[in-house]
């Protein structure tokens, strides 16, 4: 992204906000680090302490606590880094936001401002995630796996009793999928106890057990993965229960 000078501090306060929305999405604990001029470096004296003001500026203006870490910017500017906390207490080093004075000075980009002059704009680097990969691999070390519902990719596992339910469950199924629910099926011809702590040991939101009494009265038996059995629900009860938990997060974030 490219900016003018003068753009700088609010450009770089909506990035943070951005950033800092996205991980209050996944309850990330984070600390920032402000990294100044490193020995090794492009540039004059002036750019790197107007990069480093308007970082400085931005931080502020959020009123967003950091610590400076001192010759580790990148050799063309310095840098705001965002590190996360996993489950672990472990720290990650995700976002990134780096201002570049040098990078459209070597490629001599201008841009003609309201006064009708030629003028040199700033260069921004940012990212939220870093390595996509990176950061789902943080993401589950962060849940240890057990995702909330909003975020599992497999939302709901559906099993049935003995064959006689399977197209009660194909039909419960379906009905989850219509109302865009993630549904797994487990169908095998398995003891109900051995698919209960597999899908257990998957760490899946819920699990749907369907015997005979729930086909005949049309209900569907409900497990928590945290709170064990929940009773019988109705299906339009339980999906709007998913819903709900799905829409609270879409609107809370």
């Amino acid at each position: 992204m490219y900016l003018a000078k003068d753009n700088i501090k609010d450009e770089l306060v909506d990035v943070i906000k951005l950033i800092d929305s996205i991980y209050k999405v996944f309850e990330f604990d984070y600390f920032v680090e402000l990294s100044t001029r490193p020995e090794d470096s492009m540039g004059t004296e002036e750019d790197w302490e107007a990069a480093t003001n308007g970082l400085i500026d931005a931080l502020n203006a959020v009123g967003m606590k950091y610590r400076v870490n001192e010759g580790d910017g990148a050799f063309y500017g310095p840098k705001i880094d965002f590190h996360l906390k996993d489950s672990l207490g472990r720290t990650w080093q995700c976002g990134t936001i780096q201002l570049d004075f040098q990078m459209p000075e070597r490629f001599d980009l201008t841009y003609i401002g309201a006064d009708g002059e030629k003028h040199r704009p700033v260069m921004v680097h940012r990212t939220v995630f870093g390595s996509v990969e990176r950061f789902i691999g943080i993401l589950i070390e962060h849940y240890a796996g057990a995702f909330p519902t909003w975020l599992a990719p497999v939302q709901v596992k559906i099993m049935n009793i003995t064959d006689n339910q399977s197209e009660y469950v194909k039909d419960v199924s379906n009905k989850l999928k219509e109302s865009g629910i993630r549904v797994d099926v487990d169908l095998r011809n398995e003891k109900i106890g051995y698919k209960i702590r597999e899908a257990q040991m998957q760490k899946v939101p819920y699990m749907l057990v369907i015997g005979d009494k729930e086909m005949k009265d049309d209900l569907v038996a409900v497990r928590d993965r945290k709170d064990g059995d929940l009773g019988a629900m109705k299906l339009d009860e339980f999906i709007a229960k998913v819903k709900k938990e799905n829409d609270n997060k879409v609107n809370n974030s």
